[in-house]
């Protein structure tokens, strides 16, 4: 066979050039509702594409655009950018609201994770009802982790990457600290009673948590 015959049947598994690789890549992200993983965009694309290198270019290159490529996990998604959420208030529809009950049993588990339904109750200081944990399964902002080696083996529960994601959250440890939250209007100034020691505070906790149980009532 010709030499150049030869080269052009080589060239066949070559990989596509950088450049092609950064669209394919666009492409999916772009097509697809959930975040997407670089294992997943291997599947996808040709033999031979250095994913992790053309996803850092498509990345560098979302900078300071109206939308960027946001790393959930370990999966990465096209998400606007969070200076430019205002715009899309007006489209946002409220389904329904959570509950306190839901609200501070999520903040412990994102705080705490891997963490018991007994440890939970223990931080609230009320019993957790089982349509909390539905509510929050059914968003899917929760899941089931791995059963603790202790007595029983009791289940844990932790944050799932859709609830990093609807928050905007690559991690758990990109969670606001009690400053934050504070200023936010999100604790209302009331004690934490233990929902983010994990993380490190900045900040002291009250001396007295009295009446922290009457607080926390469903």
């Amino acid at each position: 066979m010709p030499e150049e015959f030869d080269d052009v049947e080589e060239s066949l598994f070559d990989a596509p050039p950088i450049a092609e690789q950064e669209r394919m890549i666009e492409a999916v992200l772009f097509a697809s509702a959930e975040p997407v993983t670089l294992k997943e965009l291997e599947a996808r694309m040709p033999h031979g594409c250095d994913v992790a290198e053309a996803m850092v270019h498509v990345r560098r290159r979302y900078e300071g655009r109206g939308v960027h490529v946001m790393k959930v996990g370990d999966a990465y998604a096209l998400r606007t950018a969070p200076d430019l959420g205002y715009l899309m208030q007006k489209e946002t529809v409220e389904i329904r609201k959570l509950s306190r009950a839901a609200i501070e049993t999520l903040a412990i588990i994102a705080y705490h994770q891997p963490v018991t339904r007994a440890e939970i109750e223990e931080i609230r200081g009320v019993s957790v009802s089982r349509g909390t944990v539905d509510q929050l399964m059914e968003l899917e902002w929760i899941r089931f982790g791995r059963r603790k080696m202790t007595p029983g083996r009791p289940v844990t529960f932790v944050v799932t990457e859709a609830f990093l994601d609807h928050f905007g959250l690559e991690n758990a440890r990109d969670l606001p600290g009690l400053k934050e939250l504070r200023a936010a209007g999100l604790l209302e100034n009331r004690p934490s009673f233990g929902l983010m020691p994990k993380l490190g505070e900045d900040e002291e906790e009250p001396e007295s948590t009295e009446g922290q149980s009457e607080l926390f009532e469903d």
